[in-house]
């Protein structure tokens, strides 16, 4: 998809609206660095998770990697929640703040539909991904921290691609329905709501949940 740019939205129906988001930067090749195709994140992440893996169980980490892949994907679990909520909604009125939170989260809530929007791009998640599992190994030690962080970043890949999933395709589980429905709540009625993508139970735990409208 090429870049749109803002004059360009002008006279846009409402779904071409959602779908086409326009330039972010004036260089074009900064611009291009911020929209990503979905496999992007499946390329860079499925062999770091296996690699992680397999050193955990070399290095001998045994039989509680079980306890350690629960954890990290549960402690990803709060991390996408509170990330959500905490940083992508804080909104500054003007100013720098104001220009970070457009390009870090409210392009998305403008264009929700834009394909190449909706993934983490790897200029950002591979420098997260390395401080969060440096962090790991400073507080866990080898090789539990493997198994954790590994978890942790299946969870974020599972997180990308049913973000990607609930805004393009019509799922056809009720799990998945479920999701999406939970989802265009937060995107469509009430932004303040609704911020676990793929794990919404932290909604009801901190009161953040979807309400429907009568």
């Amino acid at each position: 998809m090429a870049a749109v740019h803002p004059e360009e939205l002008e006279g846009l129906s409402r779904s071409e609206l959602l779908r086409a988001s326009p330039a972010m930067f004036e260089t074009r090749w900064l611009d291009k660095l911020s929209r990503v195709h979905p496999s992007v994140p499946l390329i860079l992440f499925v062999p770091t998770i296996t690699a992680m893996l397999v050193l955990g169980f070399v290095n001998g980490v045994g039989a509680m990697a079980i306890a350690w892949l629960v954890g990290g994907y549960l402690f990803w679990t709060l991390t996408e929640y509170w990330l959500h909520r905490l940083v992508f909604h804080f909104e500054p009125d003007h100013g720098i703040g104001a220009r970070l939170h457009w390009i870090i989260h409210g392009v998305h809530h403008d264009h929700p539909n834009d394909p190449l929007r909706l993934v983490m791009p790897p200029s950002v998640s591979v420098p997260l991904a390395l401080v969060f599992n440096y962090a790991f190994y400073l507080l866990l030690g080898a090789p539990a921290f493997l198994p954790f962080g590994a978890a942790f970043l299946a969870g974020y890949l599972y997180y990308d691609m049913l973000h990607y999933h609930v805004h393009h395709h019509r799922p056809t589980t009720a799990l998945g329905r479920k999701l999406r429905e939970l989802h265009m709540r937060h995107h469509f009625q009430d932004h303040d709501r609704g911020y676990g993508v793929s794990a919404p139970f932290w909604d009801y735990v901190f009161g953040t949940a979807p309400r429907k409208r009568p």
